[in-house]
């Protein structure tokens, strides 16, 4: 009884790495140098300057703000706050490149069939890279 108990465990197990081997030999995986993809955007630079402008602003701002006060507690909330507002502020500058970015990658993945697309930097060996045709996408919504 546990002989028989025992060997359909064994093929139940077999069974299921069958069905997972299977399953990871048809995933299509492509690789991708996020940064590079970034750096390469149309809108990068245009974006960086808004965001340096932003910077030197609020940074005028945090100085003037904290000469008004003596209190030391008080200069260090003011300028917690005013790094939180500026890094909010960045973060919704650079939205707008990532969501392109997220669309480019998708375009190409669906284009030349792949279903996993991972970093570059992740991984140590294998995949496709689509780095370049995802800039090139980008480039296309120029």
């Amino acid at each position: 009884m546990v002989r028989k108990y025992l060997s359909v465990i064994m093929l139940a197990l077999v069974c299921v790495v069958a069905v997972t081997g299977a399953a990871v030999a048809a995933e299509k995986i492509a690789i991708i140098d996020p940064q590079k993809v970034l750096f390469n955007h149309p809108k990068f630079q245009d974006t960086q300057k808004q965001i340096q402008a932003m910077m030197d602003k609020k940074q005028q701002e945090t100085k003037m703000a904290m000469e008004t006060v003596k209190a030391e507690e008080e200069q260090r909330r003011i300028f917690m706050q005013k790094r939180q507002e500026a890094a909010i502020e960045e973060q919704k500058m650079m939205e707008g490149l990532f969501k392109d970015i997220d669309m480019a990658i998708r375009v190409v993945a669906q284009a030349k069939g792949f279903t996993l697309v991972l970093d570059k930097n992740q991984v140590f060996f294998g995949g496709v890279d689509i780095t370049n045709d995802v800039i090139l996408e980008l480039n296309k919504k120029k």
